[in-house]
């Protein structure tokens, strides 16, 4: 872990020191390894992330540095690197290991049949193959899913179309080293076909892609943009929204940051809760829960958020019932 890291995690001990008998079995130090995509000196929302997590960790007595260790391993967009991470975590001996996004779940999977694997920011993980079903996993993985369920994609592109009634043409990005996005895509086409909208299905596999896919979204005339959740897609955030700005493309997209930082609009899980809540399950395997015991959590809280900055430099006029629902306004 890098000194910026580790000041950043110790702060954070600090302030929570006062919850660290709270809860934890006496005596017990505890090993948590992470493998994640970004650290927390990331950006502001990556950290406020990881915030969420070490939350849900205090509110059951588990505080870094007095009783509790934590093995951090970031893939900074880099999938190729969980593997090796994910065993140094096994060699570690860690209690259990939290990773997030498919690609880690992967990895973590295929490194131990015996640690225990709390999921987090993944899709499906009975379609993935991480767990036979949500209420009895099986094996050594468990956690939260971020997937409400069959419908939401048609949720999410009904207020895509409530926002922009005279969209016609739709372009969405999927990344082929996602293994969720092409189910996700196949819903999302049903979704589009339902609202009488051309779908035009753009594969993204580097950052280096974005700008040909958004000329090859211009050339079939798309008015509007649906963005699936990948890790990259949140990294490279910034030139995502410069493109669909450029493009005057009105979009949909999975991460609040994106909306936060010019985006038009955002529906999905809330997910400094869905961090949050996963510190009942680490708390809970610390404490000898076998994962295989412990059902898949699905969300039930779920954002809207609607830029009327963005939508004013795209010459639209949000319906005001639409505005009414939103969870969060940017003005």
């Amino acid at each position: 872990m890098t000194p910026g890291i580790a000041a950043v995690l110790l702060g954070l001990a600090l302030v929570a020191a006062p919850l660290a008998a709270e809860g934890q079995p006496a005596g017990k130090i505890a090993r948590v390894g992470f493998l994640v995509n970004n650290a927390p000196t990331h950006s502001p929302g990556v950290a406020r992330l990881w915030d969420s997590i070490w939350q849900g960790l205090r509110e059951h007595g588990w505080v870094e540095g007095q009783n509790l260790v934590i093995e951090s391993r970031f893939s900074e967009g880099r999938f190729e690197r969980f593997p090796g991470f994910a065993a140094e975590l096994v060699r570690l001996n860690v209690d259990v290991i939290v990773a997030s996004s498919p690609p880690a779940i992967r990895a973590a999977k295929e490194a131990t049949a015996t640690i225990p694997i709390v999921m987090v920011g993944v899709g499906d993980p009975v379609a993935l193959g991480f767990v036979t079903s949500l209420a009895r996993p099986g094996g050594n993985i468990t956690g939260l899913t971020m997937s409400p369920g069959e419908g939401f994609a048609a949720k999410r592109l009904q207020l895509l179309k409530e926002a922009v009634p005279g969209i016609s043409r739709l372009a969405t990005l999927i990344n082929p080293a996602q293994p969720d996005h092409r189910p996700l895509s196949r819903e999302l086409q049903v979704a589009a076909e339902a609202l009488k909208l051309k779908l035009q299905i753009l594969e993204v596999r580097t950052a280096d892609e974005l700008e040909s896919a958004f000329e090859a979204a211009a050339r079939e005339q798309a008015n509007g943009l649906y963005l699936l959740g990948d890790p990259m897609f949140f990294r490279h955030r910034t030139r995502v929204l410069e493109l669909a700005a450029k493009n005057r493309l009105p979009a949909s997209y999975p991460f609040r940051e994106m909306v936060e930082e010019g985006g038009l609009m955002s529906y999905g899980v809330d997910h400094f809760e869905h961090y949050r809540r996963a510190g009942a399950y680490i708390d809970k395997i610390i404490k000898g829960a076998k994962p295989a015991d412990l059902p898949v959590e699905q969300p039930t809280k779920f954002e809207l958020l609607i830029n009327l900055k963005t939508a004013k430099a795209l010459g639209l006029t949000i319906p005001p019932a639409l505005l009414f629902r939103a969870d969060h306004v940017i003005e």
